[in-house]
């Protein structure tokens, strides 16, 4: 007989080892069951020195295993302890070195806290898959806000909080209230309403909304789908400042910007008048400096240009050329005072000795060749012809000398000279000569 039939097994049975039947109910555990949300009470809670957290969790007739691993610890929010009540995410899973199931946990909350959580998260996955959480959405704020809207519990310390800190960094801004619950089942759809009105009143320039501190459930308005599509509405500027320093609202996400406190909310949207004074005070002396020295270049050029315009005024001009001229009378004064003696010396030189000779040698001769000219002239005159009694007759008007009737026409006027006189007539008759010419 076989030692397979000895033992009651059959040759198409597997055979395993403990390691690969650990590994294969791991396999499977995990395939089976998914992500798993486990509540109970803490126990065995150890935390060792590796950041990792090993616990149990149990209810009155059962326990289970679990471990948070040191990268899913750091954000749990709470210190556990014995005892509490959680509720841990993870996957079912075996740890095949010693065959224990367990629960890989990769979150843990207080019981009461876990549902909302888990619909935290939810929206919070979609919105940012929609993008609403996107840098490149975000509105800047204006540097200096006259108008500010609140929107908040008109009774809560966050509204005091931030009129406080309005009051005192800037006092020129105007605040209006929109009052809306801050907590319950009525709280998110007035939050909404309350952005939507802001943005319709067109009022303002940047919008706080928040609250102060609280619990998860105290501050789970600002964690609702209608507040936060409202926020990523708002054509307006919208600071979220709900009261946790430490954890982030969907409102936080969507807000242009977010703020760890109302208070701090207030500092972000308001600069600081004292600041801002010694600023415009130390801005202001720099202006009075640049002012002192542009006027005292200005004056300068200023005197430069009188003095120039005096130096180019008619009158100016005047006086200049009349001193030119003083001066210039001046030097010709005593070069003339120099001069004219040696130039009357030279002169007289001159005359005596050689202007004086030549006109000794030249008077004599051009003297004769005068008198030859004038008997010539003389003799070429009409002046001896009209001495005895003849007369040069000329147009009166034209003054050409008439040599032939054949020139003059009855009624010409005509001019007749004689040896001492001119005589005034007029053509009555033309008588050609007859006969012979």
């Amino acid at each position: 007989m076989e030692d397979d039939e000895l033992i009651g097994r059959s040759p198409q049975d597997n055979i395993y080892t403990p390691s690969e039947l650990n590994r294969e109910a791991r396999i499977h555990l995990e395939a089976g069951f998914g992500r798993v949300l486990v509540e109970g009470e803490l126990s065995n809670l150890s935390r060792p020195a590796s950041g990792h957290i090993y616990f149990s969790l149990k209810d009155d007739k059962a326990q289970i295993s679990c471990a948070l691993f040191r990268s899913h610890a750091y954000g749990i929010g709470f210190k556990p302890e014995n005892g509490m009540l959680v509720r841990a995410g993870g996957r079912v899973s075996l740890y095949e070195a010693r065959g224990n199931y367990q629960l890989i946990a990769e979150t843990l909350v207080r019981a009461g806290e876990g549902l909302l959580r888990a619909k935290f998260e939810l929206l919070k996955n979609n919105l940012a898959a929609e993008g609403l959480f996107d840098e490149a959405r975000k509105k800047p704020l204006p540097p200096y806000p006259r108008r500010i809207a609140v929107v908040t519990s008109p009774s809560g310390a966050a509204l005091h909080d931030i009129l406080n800190v309005l009051g005192r960094r800037w006092p020129l801004a105007r605040v209006r209230v929109y009052a809306v619950p801050v907590q319950g089942d009525e709280a998110a759809p007035a939050i909404a309403t309350a952005l939507e009105a802001a943005n319709r009143h067109g009022w303002a320039e940047v919008i706080i909304a928040g609250r102060g501190g609280g619990s998860l459930e105290d501050l789970w308005p600002f964690n609702e789908e209608a507040v936060a599509r409202a926020v990523s509405a708002s054509a307006i500027p919208v600071v979220s400042a709900v009261g946790h320093e430490t954890d982030f609202s969907i409102a936080d996400f969507v807000a242009d910007l977010r703020a760890p406190t109302p208070s701090a909310a207030a500092e972000l949207v308001s600069p600081d008048a004292d600041s801002l004074r010694r600023t415009l005070d130390a801005q202001a002396e720099r202006l009075q400096q640049r002012m002192l020295t542009a006027l005292q270049q200005r004056a300068q050029r200023v005197d430069y240009l009188v003095h120039r315009l005096r130096q180019r005024h008619p009158g100016e001009r005047l006086r200049q050329n009349r001193e030119r001229l003083r001066q210039a009378r001046q030097r010709l004064r005593h070069l003339g005072a120099r001069i004219v003696p040696d130039r009357r010396g030279a002169l007289q030189n001159l005359y005596v000795h050689r202007l004086l000779p030549l006109a000794e040698r030249i008077v004599p001769e051009r003297r004769r060749r005068l008198q030859e000219l004038a008997r010539t002239l003389h003799a070429l005159s009409p002046l001896p012809t009209l001495a005895r009694g003849y007369a040069i007759v000329t147009d009166a008007r034209s003054g050409a000398v008439i040599k032939s009737v054949g020139e003059v026409e009855p009624g010409q006027a005509l001019a007749s000279q004689f040896k001492d006189g001119e005589i005034r007539s007029s053509v009555d008759e033309i008588l050609p000569r007859r006969g012979p010419e």
